[in-house]
């Protein structure tokens, strides 16, 4: 599917694609609500009503992955919050096989995370994931999502690569859309990114795991 001698450079979103996007749907449709319910006398069904109106409103923009916003717009802790269930915090099957296997080619592996540096740091804490890239970057850190021209433009600026020989591996269609639009070359995406739940994606070519596409030594 792939041929790795086209490639230089590996760009790699984290949550559904390096870990289990399960810790995250259970935080926020479960665990979250939960404790929303119980900080303000709610029921379980009322929580989630209002929990899942307020963050739709946001999603696909900056603060949809911002803890501060949403511990501030929510009077809570949310990085705290997530420390409750970090034992679910795990990294997908054959992610550090492949990333290994990049590594020992020389191919240069970028993490461009939309996620919060709090969000992100707890995940590095516990996975230590960025031992094998060469670079770490939070989208926070230029103001401006994936999903935005505006990441790609900067990202470019900060970490120069050339679009052409650069591989984007994501879960998310919408992101990987705004890479094609940048120009990236080679874009892939994640088929059953929440280990809990199944699910089939046809507007890029996709993977179930990375052994489908590991390089050959």
């Amino acid at each position: 599917m792939i041929d790795w001698n086209a490639i230089d450079t590996v760009l790699l979103d984290m949550d559904g694609t390096l870990l289990d996007l399960h810790y995250d749907n259970y935080f926020w449709m479960t665990h979250l609500p939960q404790r929303f319910a119980e900080a303000n006398g709610l029921t379980i069904d009322v929580a989630k009503a209002q929990l899942e109106a307020h963050i739709r409103a946001h999603e696909g923009t900056l603060n949809w992955y911002c803890l501060e916003f949403w511990s501030d717009a929510l009077q809570m802790d949310i990085r705290a919050l997530k420390e409750e269930v970090q034992e679910k915090i795990q990294i997908r099957p054959f992610v550090v096989d492949f990333l290994q296997a990049l590594q020992a080619r020389g191919k240069k592996l970028v993490l461009i995370t939309n996620a919060h540096p709090q969000s992100l740091d707890l995940k590095l804490e516990i996975t230590a994931i960025d031992q094998w890239l060469d670079m770490v970057i939070s989208s926070h850190e230029f103001q401006q999502p994936k999903e935005a021209q505006a990441f790609w433009q900067q990202l470019a600026a900060r970490e120069p690569f050339d679009p052409k020989r650069t591989l984007f591996i994501d879960d998310t269609v919408r992101i990987l859309d705004s890479a094609r639009d940048f120009g990236i070359e080679y874009l892939l995406c994640i088929h059953e990114p929440d280990s809990q739940k199944t699910r089939r994606i046809d507007a890029y070519p996709a993977i179930h795991h990375f052994d489908e596409i590991m390089p050959r030594q």
